[in-house]
């Protein structure tokens, strides 16, 4: 033990043992192309055992915000780790890829093994939904960066493609269908107005809210959905088009990222389900409608082009693989987003 060290703010007993308890954790997650165990100084992957011809690595970079603020009030951790690896993975499934391994970074200001330990448990069971590795991260002890019991995350996910099956949206037409899949609420965009409102309304998040049908911390601390089974069913069909991940700056901003120039979206927001969450931010907080859809995802976390004589195969297959899809949108030779009865 490094006595001087420890009187400068930095455990390192804490943190071996932080790392001795996340082992178990990163065991779920291995994959066969993997050739290091947790500890060595990289993560190695064989992507010849994976026999492909020309493969593209696909890499997504992503945190999760200021939602931190509501695990550190209510203390619960065990699924902002869940979080981070959507918040990457559903980056890459966009294009394409199959998600192959994960890294993530935690820094905090004094390590508390049981509660680093729940982080990564949640790291971990998003890793095994997304059906990648936890092949290695970092935790950093950091006193004086971070206040007593907070902390950030990070995360760093890649995934591989096919070259001939990568997926870029050059080919959507006018006349594509949008298909868009459930979010299972705020996700981890958004939690500056989010807390903005709360605040403003003197709420806590252990307040029972009627409209949501729980404490307001559980509506908003669900985990973000992650996409892996869902995008896998669609491109097995070989029909997609395009994908869009909704995130930060909501339909407006993401949409447009998967269209080729020229192109936009008319969507209908009757068809499919508001969300109570939605319903109530906008109701409580005041906030237009074309505001909800600039911030939030207002209930479709995923997108997917796809041809018109295409939808019904689509469709489909995404049934068998348990996931409900709603005919959202439509192309359109007119650039933009547009809401209707919000934008027009």
């Amino acid at each position: 033990m490094s006595l001087r060290y420890e009187q400068a703010g930095v455990n390192l007993e804490a943190g071996y043992e932080a790392v001795s308890r996340m082992k178990r954790h990163v065991a779920r997650t291995m994959r066969p192309e993997v050739m290091t165990g947790l500890g060595s100084f990289g993560a190695m992957i064989d992507l010849g055992s994976m026999q492909m011809k020309h493969p593209i690595l696909v890499s997504g970079t992503d945190g999760v915000g200021t939602k931190l603020k509501l695990a550190f009030a209510l203390d619960q951790h065990d699924t902002i780790g869940i979080d981070c690896v959507a918040m990457c993975v559903n980056d890459c499934l966009v294009h394409g890829a199959e998600p192959l391994y994960f890294l993530d970074y935690i820094a905090t200001g004094k390590a508390d093994p049981a509660k680093l330990e729940r982080i990564v448990a949640g790291v971990a069971e998003g890793c095994v939904q997304a059906g990648c590795a936890l092949v290695g991260g970092e935790t950093a002890e950091m006193p004086g960066m971070y206040p007593d019991g907070e902390y950030d995350i990070a995360g760093f996910a890649v995934g591989v493609v096919e070259k001939e099956a990568l997926i870029d949206g050059r080919t959507i037409e006018a006349g594509n269908i949008v298909l868009g899949l459930a979010s299972s609420g705020v996700h981890s965009n958004g939690f500056s107005l989010v807390r903005h409102i709360v605040e403003a309304q003197g709420l806590a998040y252990t307040d029972e809210i009627a409209m949501l049908d729980t404490t307001l911390g559980n509506a908003l601390l669900l985990p973000t959905r992650i996409y892996s089974e869902a995008a896998k069913a669609a491109i097995s069909t070989g029909l997609v088009q395009g994908m869009a991940h909704i995130t930060g700056g909501g339909f407006y901003e993401n949409v447009p990222r998967m269209l080729p120039e020229g192109l936009g979206v008319t969507f209908d927001a009757s068809s499919w389900p508001s969300l109570p969450v939605f319903d109530w931010l906008e109701q409580v907080g005041h906030v237009s409608k074309q505001e909800m859809f600039n911030v939030f995802n207002m209930g479709i976390g995923f997108m997917i082009a796809v041809r018109p004589e295409d939808v019904a195969t689509v469709e489909a297959a995404l049934e068998r693989a348990g996931e409900t899809s709603h005919r959202i949108g439509k192309v359109e030779a007119k650039p933009g987003v547009r809401v209707m009865g919000v934008d027009q």
